[in-house]
């Protein structure tokens, strides 16, 4: 069975998600490991009652980012990960980091990718009148948000849209989309090279896979 490793920050709904899809069989593989960089992330609370290794970094504790990153890599390898998820993990990985797992970590943004990249999406497409937003799973590289595009979800955003209603729209896609794109590697369909998301042996379109 191959091995996945997750790092949150907060709630972890998309961890609870990647549980249950783990559990139920729809990702044939099981999370080992939950690291946060928050010791209070409810994400870690999660882990424990699945019977999840749950650790806590304290990036105070280092004198330095990559100081850190080097210290998670380590606590990391020890779990041998077949794939590292990120979800919702805040803060900012280094270079050293990113290359370390290249082309086995993944990350699940709450934007239509290339837009809004980094912080505050919703509000951002909210305020610009956007008509619609959502989700993108990509590869994660050196560039901030900027990795390979494997899959997006599209939401509407309607007129008088609080900022919790389009979060809520987005995580329910979130939640369906991320555990099917964690299957599709962990089954070796899915793959990066050349700096392109490769699905099934065709190489994938900027947005990601589109049924269309």
């Amino acid at each position: 069975m191959k091995k996945i490793v997750v790092l949150v920050s907060g709630q972890g709904s998309n961890l609870q998600a990647l549980i249950d899809a783990c559990q139920q069989g729809r990702i044939a593989a099981n999370i080992v490991a939950v690291f946060s960089n928050k010791s209070q992330a409810y994400g870690l609370q999660r882990a424990k009652e699945a019977g999840i290794d749950a650790h806590a970094l304290d990036a105070k504790a280092y004198v330095d980012r990559q100081a850190f990153d080097n210290a998670l890599a380590q606590s990391i390898d020890q779990y041998q990960p077949d794939l590292v998820v990120l979800a919702g993990y805040m803060r900012i990985l280094s270079n050293t980091f990113v290359q370390h797992y290249q082309g086995r970590m993944l990350n699940i943004h709450p934007s239509l990718l290339p837009k809004y990249p980094g912080l505050h999406t919703h509000r951002q497409a909210i305020d610009n009148g956007d008509s619609e937003h959502g989700t993108s799973v990509h590869f994660v590289t050196e560039q901030l948000d900027g990795g390979p595009v494997i899959l997006q979800a599209k939401v509407p955003i309607f007129q008088g849209d609080e900022e919790d209603e389009v979060i809520e729209r987005v995580q329910t896609q979130e939640h369906t989309i991320y555990p099917l794109v964690v299957n599709w590697f962990i089954e070796g369909r899915l793959a990066m090279r050349d700096n392109a998301a490769w699905l099934d042996g065709e190489r994938l379109p900027a947005q990601g896979y589109a049924a269309d």
